[in-house]
């Protein structure tokens, strides 16, 4: 039997000069270049009190797979979402998403997730909210978790 790899999580004025920079360049990587979408990816929610930052570490210390934890009122949101092309196909998202499911405390959790990811986020209890969009020419659906219950299979402790 495997064990789960490591999960960190920090608020940004917790993060190190190289956790952060690994964090973004990891984001960068996925959405700006492989997908092709020049957008600001430096939005302003990193640094907010509320936001919590999950990621797998690699052996080196790399930023293997990361999301972010929004608080958005009453409510949380999941977003920027992402694997490293070499991490992909090993479970690090579904890791991270069940360890910020459990951290959001029975609240509803709203995500926009890829249109052609909406079965996947359905395995994890979201379901759709809303119609289709575009989002910088990639097509997605709003998602959510209405109502709070332990993900199938557990969580994952924070190490």
């Amino acid at each position: 039997m495997t064990s789960s790899p490591p999960v960190r999580a920090a608020r940004f004025a917790e993060l190190t000069p190289a956790e952060l920079y690994g964090l973004l360049r990891l984001r960068v990587d996925v959405f700006v270049v492989e997908q092709t979408c020049p957008y600001p990816e430096l939005d302003g929610r990193d640094a907010e009190p509320g936001t919590l930052h999950l990621w797998v570490p690699g052996p080196d210390g790399e930023v293997l797979s990361t999301l972010r934890l929004l608080h958005d009122g009453e409510d949380r949101a999941i977003g920027r979402v992402c694997t490293a092309a070499g991490a992909r196909g090993r479970g690090l998202s579904e890791l991270l998403l069940r360890q910020a499911i459990a951290l959001c405390d029975g609240r509803r959790i709203d995500i926009g997730a890829q249109a052609h990811l909406e079965g996947w986020y359905g395995r994890l209890g979201f379901v759709r909210t809303g119609p289709d969009y575009v989002e910088d020419g990639i097509p997605h659906c709003h998602m959510a978790i209405l109502r709070i219950a332990p993900p199938p299979g557990g969580v994952p402790e924070l190490r």
